[in-house]
This record gives C-alpha cells, structure tokens and sequence, in this order.
C-alpha cells in the first residue's frame, strides 16, 4: 500500500482544527467565573453548558471510535449481524434512564463528580475504593479506542500505527489539559459534526460499487455470507439479555456522564441533555449498520482487497476502514478517516478528563488535602490529565488485549458502582459496612466466572457453559447480572444487619470500626461533613449535612437529601434556605 500525502495533509488539517478550538475554548474557561472556582470550571464547566452544546457533547461521549466500529463490526460478522449491534439501542435506553432517574437528583445537589454521593455517605475510604473499577473503566476504554484508531489510520494512509497513536493522543491531551471540560465540550461540537458529515457522505459512495449487492437483499439472503440482519439462536437469549443489561444499566455510573450532568445549567437541562443524546447515539449509529451492511453485501474478489475476505483475515474490526478504503473514492476515504479520528478523540478526550477529575477531586482533596488551594487542585488535574493519557497511550501501544481489559472494566462498573450507586441515591439506611461487602461479592462472582477475552478460565461453571477453540469456558448464563443483582440485596442486607446488631445492643459500639452507625462525633463522619461544609469546595446547591449525633434510626440513617428534587435555580435554592 502506497504513502498517501494527500491522507496525511487530511489528517493534519483536522488535527489542527481540533487543537484550535480546543484552545479558544481553554481562553473561554480561563475568562469564565472567578478566580476562586478554577477547578469547578475545569471540572464542570462553570455549570453552564447549554442545551446546544450539551447535547453535542454527550452524544460525543457515548459516539466513540468503539461505537462506530463496534457497530459495523457485530452488523458484518456472519452469524452475529444487526441483532448483536446492542450498542445503539443500550446505549441511547442508558440515556434515557439516566435522564429519568439518576440526572436530576444528582444535579439538584450540586455534586461535582459522580463519586461525591459515596463518600458524603459512605466515608473516603469507600469512595476510594469505588475510584479503582471507575478508573479502570476510563482508561482501559481510553485506550482500546487509541488503539482502534492507529489501526484504522494505518489502513487508509499506510503509515506506522505506533505514530498516529502518539500524534492523537497528543493532541487529545494537550486541550484536555488547557481548556478541561469547556475544550472537551466544544470540540466535541466539530467532531460530532465531522463524524455525521464524513460517514453519511461515505455511505452512498460505498452503496453505489459495482462489487455491493444491494443490502435489502442481503439482509435476508444468503449472497457473500449469511444474511446481516443476523439472529439470536435460542440457547444464546441470556447471554444477549446479559450484555444488553449490561450496555444499558452499565452504562449510567460512569463519570464522562455525570460530568455532562452537573455541568448543566439546571437539574432540567440535565434531563433533557440525556434525551437528546439517546437520538442523537441512534442517529449517529445508522451510517455504521449502512457501512456494516454494505461490507456483509460485498464480492471482495472484484475489490482491490481480493482473496480472502476481511473475515477470514481476521480484520472484521476494521470492517468500517476497509469499506472506506476499497470502496470509496480516495478523497471520499480521507474525509470518512477524519471521522473515524473524530470519534476516537471525541471519547478518549472525555476519558481522560474524568479520571483525572474523580482523582483531584475525591482522592487528593477530599481524603488527604481538604485545605488544599484552588490552584493546587487545578494543578493535580493538569498533571493527572498528561499521566492518565500517557498511560492510555502506553497501554494502546503495549498491550496485547486491551480491549478484553476494557470489557473487564466495564464489568467491574455495572457489577459494582451502579448497585452502589442506587443503594445510595435511592435506598434509605444502607452504610458502609453493605457497601463493602457488597463490592466484594460482586467482585468475586465477576471474576469467577472467567473472561474468554483474557483467556481467565471461571472459577464456577454455572449451567450452559461450553468450551471455545482455545478451551476457555464460555458462560451462557447471566452471571454478570446475577453478580449485580448479588451486589446490590448484600449491601441493604448487610447494611441493616450491622444497624441491627449495633443498635440493640449485640455488638458493643467500640466495633463499630469504620464508624458508620453508632461512632458520635467521629473522625469519619466529620470528614463526610466536610465534603459539603468547607469554604473551598464549590458546592452550592449542595443541602448541608450535619454530623451524625445520635443512636436512633432516623438521625443515623437518613438520605433524605436524594428524595428531594429540588431544581438547581438559585431562586429554588434560596426559597428552600428561607
């Protein structure tokens, strides 16, 4: 394959392009609100993103370069087809359920990252150890999309995959770095537009070769391969419900979403902005089904790529660049790789800001430095927002299975974090002790089970598992379910059991080590206080919540707070004050 000048010059343009308004955005964060609230506004943007630019950006989150490859991949592959494309539908219901039940309370409180409410209620350590399966999502995801698009860029402009992955990731951290939430924002506005711009102009081009049979015939006949409309084979219905609840309630706890949340101007426009991008995620999906069509559609032996197909090379994943590359005219080609960089940059980017928030924010500040100054806590941020993306990128480059680390990672946040998070937004009287011990029976049964992508073999063969070509034993029961579902009734068990057993009298209050029921006046419960009490944390929605001072159960256990939809409005604010 020849070097292609005119693909580089592309790549460059838009690189540049991308920089640029990631830079004006940074000048915009740095002239928006007070010296005093710096961090806030990296964080959150100043909490005043509009409907428009709100909208683009967490559409962007979710429209990575792994949901546009990942959906013309599982659309191609012979025997999965548009019925394994899970991605599309789960990810916009996700949107849809965050908007109706998670957004609105955690925007009326004011919190700044999805991690406040742990440890306003179970204490830093437990906010700690929620930061482990929340970074690990965030970077692991980070990059495995790094590394889908080296590959891609290779394929279309043939140059080293190591160089494009490091001149992306650059450039991702660099305004990510400067500008914070405001660069990531805007210039998610350019890269989803690039992104519906340059596949929709790809499609027809695509469509109208000589070597594609018409993919409404091929959806549901046997031409090149089986038809890509694809089927669920009745002894893989649990396993697809598994992944499906997995996409759709996985996919509310993850920070790159509650930063959009609490970066809204009010609880209301939090909602609508997670409406808005459940169309948009099904809207930005169609031209990656039509491309995935197209590739199951076509004679590749009457294409430059020739014997044998992207399937038998093992190249499915790169369907989407490949259909670009041999399908499309070659100015066509580059401006469709202009997208596909525009949906990696526009996920990595958002990756890369929200772990570096939840650290600055719930690890250095809020459990070691509580009087840390604004300029530190921007500080870390800038630091940790270049080591996270050079780690991402390092791992891009490095490792062998990223992506089974990735869907491990993901795992860990639907098993752990979302029962979590409902225990303490939704269920009155849940502590630290049904936290933990929540987490780690989620943990075990999630590991047990086994991961084919890691070559982990499971620990418990639960009912309908079969071995693969390389022996690993493939679970055909909904395990990650179960171990949610494990996670989420042991913490409220456990929870009341320990409010029980100190409560009457069984266990002497000296047990109590972690301090979550009967300590008065505690170390702890102080800390907690001081999550929403010290002068130099922003958070002025937020209610006040007073250490705990008594035995009885409605002033040790209360999470009154999380019922009370309080819009976020001043106006609101200040009549509840009075």
């Amino acid at each position: 394959m020849a070097f292609h000048v005119e693909g580089l010059v592309a790549i460059v343009v838009f690189y540049l392009a991308i920089l640029a308004v990631g830079i004006w955005a940074a000048w915009k964060t740095k002239n928006s609100g007070s010296e005093g609230d710096r961090s806030e506004a990296i964080i959150v943007g100043g909490r005043d993103i509009g409907l428009l630019v709100g909208g683009f950006t967490m559409t962007a989150t979710w429209v990575g370069g792994g949901y546009i490859n990942g959906t013309a991949e599982a659309v191609y592959v012979p025997g999965y087809g548009l019925a394994w494309a899970q991605a599309p539908i789960g990810y916009s219901l996700s949107l849809v359920l965050g908007g109706l039940f998670f957004a609105k309370p955690m925007r009326s409180k004011g919190y700044v990252t999805m991690l406040d409410p742990f440890q306003q209620l179970y204490g830093k350590r437990m906010g700690g150890l929620l930061f482990i399966p929340a970074l690990m999502g965030e970077m692991f995801w980070a990059a495995a999309i790094f590394s889908a698009l080296g590959a891609t860029i290779s394929v279309i402009i043939d140059i080293n995959v190591n160089i494009s992955v490091i001149i992306s990731a650059l450039i991702a951290t660099m305004y990510t770095l400067v500008g914070g939430l405001y660069s990531v924002a805007y210039t998610d506005v350019v890269q989803l537009f690039c992104i519906f711009l340059g596949l929709w102009i790809s499609v027809p081009f695509a469509m109208s070769h000589p070597a594609v049979t018409d993919i409404g015939f091929t959806a549901v006949h046997q031409v090149h391969q089986a038809p890509w409309l694809g089927s669920i084979n009745s002894l893989d219905i649990y396993t697809w419900l598994d992944n499906f609840l997995l996409l759709t309630l996985g996919g509310i706890p993850w920070q790159a979403y509650f930063q959009r949340v609490l970066s809204s101007s009010s609880a209301t426009y939090a909602q609508v902005l997670s409406f808005l991008a459940a169309f948009g995620c099904l809207v930005m999906a169609l031209p990656a089904v039509l491309i995935g069509a197209i590739g199951a559609s076509t004679a590749w032996n009457d294409t430059d790529y020739g014997f044998p197909d992207p399937m038998a090379n093992k190249e499915a994943d790169m369907i989407l660049p490949i259909v670009l590359q041999y399908l499309c005219p070659v100015y066509i080609s580059f401006f469709g790789l202009g997208a596909v960089s525009a949906a990696v940059m526009s996920s990595a980017d958002s990756s890369i800001l929200s772990a570096s928030s939840m650290f600055a924010r719930n690890i250095y500040q809020l459990s070691f430095r509580q009087n840390a100054s604004d300029r530190e806590i921007v500080w870390v941020m800038r630091i940790t927002v270049f080591l996270f993306g050079a780690s991402a990128t390092a791992m891009a480059l490095l490792a062998s299975s990223v992506y089974g680390l990735w869907y491990l990672s993901s795992d860990l946040v639907y098993i752990i974090i979302f029962p979590q998070l409902l225990c303490v937004l939704f269920i009155k009287g849940t502590n630290t002790y049904g936290a933990i011990a929540g987490y780690l029976f989620g943990l075990v049964l999630r590991i047990t089970g086994g991961e084919p992508y890691l070559y982990l073999q499971p620990l418990i063969y639960y009912p309908g598992c079969y071995p693969d070509e390389n022996n690993i034993y493939i679970q055909r029961f909904p395990f990650k379910t179960l171990a949610m579902l494990t996670s989420f009734f042991t913490n409220i068990i456990v929870s009341y059991l320990a409010k029980y057993l100190f409560e009457s009298g069984t266990l002497p209050p000296k047990l109590d080590f972690l301090d979550a029921v009967v300590a008065r006046y505690s170390r702890e419960h102080m800390d907690k206080a001081t999550l929403v009490k010290s002068d130099n944390i922003v958070l002025n929605e937020l209610a006040p919540v007073n250490p705990r001072h008594s035995l009885t159960l409605s002033s040790t256990f209360t999470n009154k707070e999380a019922f009370s939809y309080v819009d976020s409005s001043p106006e609101l604010s200040n009549t509840e004050d009075n």
